[in-house]
């Protein structure tokens, strides 16, 4: 329907900028936007893909239609392990938090699963990291935190949580 403009080169600075920028006024399609920008220009543009992968995972308990297979898409475009381990560990929190947002029946079950499966991911990222880098142990933490503060448990087994009619 219509031909997006491309940005110049030489701006991608500048607009990556801007799409954190967005990020941070709590405005994620926006900063979603310009990420999708930058990578016309550059696809394999590492800091704008986990600007994108954050800016879709802002959305998660907004109730957009966003899907986790979009976050899981960009997640594979990311070179880096430390990196692909770190953020599939958020991807995993920020979905956990998006349950414990909509209460419904399971959402605790379901909120303490993923938070351990981002907890495993925090680990093995935790032993690809970087020197001087421990985002990985505070997001482990913050995981830990949020299932003892919620009093979050394992699903009981043999259990089904059966939607109601």
């Amino acid at each position: 329907m219509f031909d997006l403009k491309p940005l110049s080169k030489d701006t991608l600075p500048a607009a990556l900028e801007k799409a954190v920028r967005y990020r941070l006024l709590n405005e994620p399609a926006e900063a979603e936007s310009i990420c999708y920008d930058v990578l016309a220009v550059q696809p394999d543009h590492q800091p704008a893909l986990a600007t994108l992968l954050l800016a879709i995972t802002d959305r998660f308990d907004r109730g957009y239609a966003v899907g986790v297979t979009k976050a899981q898409e960009v997640l594979t475009k990311l070179r880096d392990p430390y990196e692909r381990a770190y953020y599939a560990g958020l991807i995993a929190e920020r979905r956990a938090k998006a349950f414990l947002k909509q209460n419904t029946p399971g959402a605790g079950f379901d909120a303490y699963e993923l938070l351990r499966e981002a907890m495993n991911w925090f680990e093995k990222a935790e032993k690809l990291r970087p020197p001087g880098n421990d985002d990985a142990l505070l997001r482990w933490n913050a995981c830990a935190r949020l299932i003892m503060s919620n009093n979050l448990e394992p699903r009981p087994a043999g259990s089904l949580d059966l939607p109601l009619e």
